[in-house]
C-alpha cells in the first residue's frame, strides 16, 4: 500500500475544501492510502512524515507566499533535512487565493524549493486548460493555467465551498495524478 499525505493549512476553509477534493481523487488510485493532515498537527512531530511515500502540500497564498502556520511547519522539518529523511519521496503543491493570479506562483515556488532542499521529487500539474477546447471557463480543468502545481480561486469572504466547478474538478484530477506517480515510482523501485 502506497502512503500519501495531503498536508495543508486553511484559515477560512477554502484550502481545506480543495484539499478534500485532492484526497478524493487520490483515493481513486488502487493501492493508495491517503491521509489528510493539518500543518498545525504536524509542526510538533514532523518525524511522522517519514512514514509516507509522497506529499501534496497546500497553503493559502498570503501576501505572495505560504501562510505563517505553513511556514512554521516547513521550518519544523530542519532535523529531517539534516538527516535527509524525506529524500526521494514525491512532493506536489497547491494553493488558493482570492484573485485569479494573486501571486500564487510564488507560493508554489516556496513549496518547490522546500521540497528540493529535502531531496524530494516534484510533480507538477499536467492538465491542459480545457477552455481552449470550448469548455466554459468556470468549468474548465486548470482554468488558471498552472503547471508547477494546482491553483484555485475563492472570492474574498466567500463560503468555503464557493469554487468554480473547474477548480474542484482539477483538484480531484491532481490528487489522482500525484497518487498515480507515487504508485508508478514505488513499482519501479520494487
Amino acid at each position: 500500500m502506497n502512503k500519501l499525505a495531503v498536508i495543508y493549512h486553511s484559515a477560512h476553509g477554502h484550502t481545506a475544501h480543495i484539499a478534500q477534493h485532492i484526497v478524493d481523487g487520490a483515493r481513486g488510485v488502487p493501492g493508495t492510502d491517503v491521509a489528510l493532515l493539518r500543518v498545525e498537527d504536524l509542526a510538533g512531530s514532523p518525524d511522522a512524515l517519514t512514514a509516507y511515500d509522497g506529499f501534496i502540500l497546500g497553503s493559502p497564498t498570503y501576501l505572495g507566499g505560504v501562510s505563517a502556520p505553513f511556514k512554521a511547519f516547513m521550518d519544523a522539518t530542519g532535523r529531517l533535512w539534516r538527516n535527509q529523511g524525506l529524500k526521494g519521496k514525491v512532493a506536489a503543491g497547491f494553493t488558493v487565493s482570492s484573485l485569479p493570479a494573486g501571486d500564487k506562483q510564488s507560493t508554489l515556488m516556496s513549496m518547490f524549493v522546500f521540497s528540493m532542499q529535502h531531496g524530494m521529487v516534484w510533480v507538477g500539474n499536467p492538465f491542459l486548460p480545457e477552455q481552449h477546447q470550448g469548455v466554459p471557463y468556470d468549468e474548465a480543468v486548470n482554468r488558471l493555467g498552472s503547471w508547477s502545481g494546482l491553483m484555485a480561486q475563492a472570492g474574498h469572504g466567500s463560503p468555503a465551498d464557493a469554487f468554480a466547478p473547474g477548480d474542484t474538478k482539477t483538484a480531484r484530477l491532481f490528487g489522482q495524478h500525484v497518487a498515480s506517480v507515487v504508485k508508478r515510482l514505488a513499482a519501479e523501485a520494487a
